[in-house]
């Protein structure tokens, strides 16, 4: 049985055969569900979906992509969503001066809006994170009180060393099937067990044998597979301690 800690079940790549595929979940072993936000309107998406599906949690939260978008009174909204009892994380929410969608500046100060929100509501943050480092870390560390998700991590081992000694958790996508995935493999080597936790962040990053097509959680036992292979363990034992980890950090009994 597996846990798909981070997905995107709202996004219009699945607009056609939504209901079909999540349907089908149980039957191919997957038991469980996160279903990441990426504004508002994906926020609200996420909980209709989890009141949809046993199965499926959500989480809310406001990407950096959108921050330049997001408004005070979102906040508020944010906060509202999270008291719904299949809310489990804020998220996901960080910086990403990849693209740079929305001013540094912005990005940071709605990172760290959110952040104070979820101590304010005790919950967990799933922090995408990209080309960000030194102020992604230095946000995470003002706030120690706050436990989180570096998902799709693909940053150094040193990098990984101070988050992890946060009490932080990592996650890891399909990309550590790709070729260029050295320094994922490295952490994975290193990282203690019981932080790792496993996703496929669908519709995007589909593991090899099936990377370039859309993605979704029936692809999440080749992502075990891979961590299994790197830690000399089997799938199941993979499969067994990530659903473990992800149950405790978004406290699901």
């Amino acid at each position: 049985m597996f846990f798909d800690t981070h997905a995107h079940y709202d996004d219009e790549q699945f607009n056609e055969d939504r209901d079909a595929l999540l349907a089908s979940m149980p039957q191919h072993g997957i038991s469980l569900i996160v279903n990441a936000a990426s504004n508002m309107q994906s926020s609200r998406e996420a909980i209709a979906l989890a009141e949809k599906y046993p199965f499926i949690y959500a989480a809310a939260g406001v990407h950096p992509h959108d921050a330049a978008e997001m408004t005070d009174s979102d906040l508020d909204e944010i906060e509202k969503l999270c008291s719904h009892e299949k809310v489990v994380a804020v998220g996901e929410i960080g910086l990403d001066y990849h693209y740079n969608f929305s001013p540094q500046d912005v990005q940071k100060k709605r990172f760290c809006q959110q952040m104070e929100l979820a101590r304010k509501v005790n919950l967990p943050v799933i922090i995408h994170e990209r080309e960000a480092h030194l102020d992604g870390l230095a946000i995470v560390t003002s706030f120690p009180d706050v436990i989180g998700v570096f998902h799709c991590y693909s940053g150094s081992w040193e990098m990984a060393k101070t988050i992890l000694d946060q009490g932080w958790y990592l996650s890891f996508t399909g990309a550590i099937t790709f070729k260029n995935a050295r320094r994922a493999i490295e952490v994975i080597e290193n990282m203690p067990l019981d932080r790792l936790m496993i996703e496929t962040d669908c519709p995007y990053l589909a593991p090899v044998p099936n990377r370039g097509k859309r993605n979704s959680s029936l692809n999440i036992p080749h992502i075990a597979e891979k961590v299994a292979e790197i830690r000399n363990l089997s799938a199941e034992e993979v499969a067994a301690v990530t659903m473990e980890n992800g149950k405790r950090f978004f406290n699901i009994s």
